[in-house]
């Protein structure tokens, strides 16, 4: 497996959890005894989009003219 496969990979991993995370927030929000576990879950959401903006950095080329 190639870097950019294996990155492709990792990439779709990161989309899918961002997403399942989208879920479950959602549904948090509509119960406030959950506060801490909703911020847990907001910031590992954050984390997950940075992984992914930096996989997609390294995988389009730089066509800069």
């Amino acid at each position: 497996m190639t870097d950019d496969n294996a990155m492709l990979k990792r990439l779709h991993e990161l989309r899918s959890e961002h997403r399942d995370l989208d879920t479950v927030i959602e549904r948090l929000v509509h119960h406030p005894l959950n506060q801490l576990q909703l911020h847990r879950l907001k910031k590992r959401k954050l984390q997950l989009k940075d992984e992914i903006s930096w996989i997609e950095t390294r995988l389009i080329p730089d066509n800069i003219a």
